[in-house]
């Protein structure tokens, strides 16, 4: 049954959800008010990024260093922000970078804004929390604005992402992660493991089409 109604959906719902997003569209969440241009991932169509809002909105921020790890929108950064957070946020996406700079002067909070491939142009310093919605598909981005969906034909994103995260992190780092069962969560744990992380489930969500899981990464000691 779910199957059938992914596939009706796909059919129906997508083509015209790929044609309303082609355009610049407003969207607000918790007193948020955000212009997201087309190119950059629209945090209200898909649950991922709710379910992480949710999940964040739980965890006290004040005053703690906060980094959302390739934040599109930049809905869970101005979210940390508004709860006195000290926050730094990170893109691939140069288009997704500027509407955040604008986004963040809207919504009346400081933000770091880098574009960045990962880590690669954050300066060496460490975070108490990292936020991630990573892209889940295993397929080879053809453009800087499908690195929001496409994690490379072998996960190279988790890959790299693991490779490099024991550099930003300290003892007490909160890392949390939002997946879905559409991606390959075993080939993302054995990345983990092979870096000495593991992923440790604290919450998941069902609706019609998938479920939701937001992991905590934490450190092999």
């Amino acid at each position: 049954m779910k199957t059938v109604l992914k596939n009706i959906i796909a059919h129906t719902y997508k083509p015209l959800l790929v044609k309303y997003l082609s355009t610049p569209r407003v969207y607000r969440a918790n007193g948020i008010r955000l212009d997201i241009p087309p190119e950059v991932f629209h945090p209200g169509f898909f649950f991922s990024t709710g379910l992480l809002l949710q999940y964040i909105s739980k965890i006290a921020l004040d005053k703690k260093t906060f980094l959302e790890l390739g934040c599109g929108s930049g809905l869970i950064a101005i979210s940390a922000a508004k709860k006195n957070a000290v926050v730094t946020a990170t893109d691939i996406n140069p288009v997704a970078v500027a509407a955040l700079k604008i986004n963040s002067v809207k919504n009346n909070v400081v933000i770091e804004i880098i574009e960045s491939d990962l880590f690669c142009n954050i300066t060496g310093r460490t975070f108490d929390v990292i936020a991630i919605n990573p892209p889940y598909y295993k397929r080879q981005p053809v453009n800087t604005t499908d690195y929001a969906w496409s994690c490379g034909e072998d996960g190279e994103y988790f890959s790299k992402l693991f490779v490099t995260l024991g550099g930003y992190i300290h003892t007490n780092t909160e890392i949390i992660m939002v997946l879905f069962d559409g991606c390959d969560i075993e080939m993302i744990r054995r990345f983990a493991v092979e870096n000495n992380f593991i992923l440790a489930l604290q919450h998941s969500k069902k609706n019609l089409l998938e479920e939701n899981f937001i992991f905590q990464i934490k450190q092999i000691t």
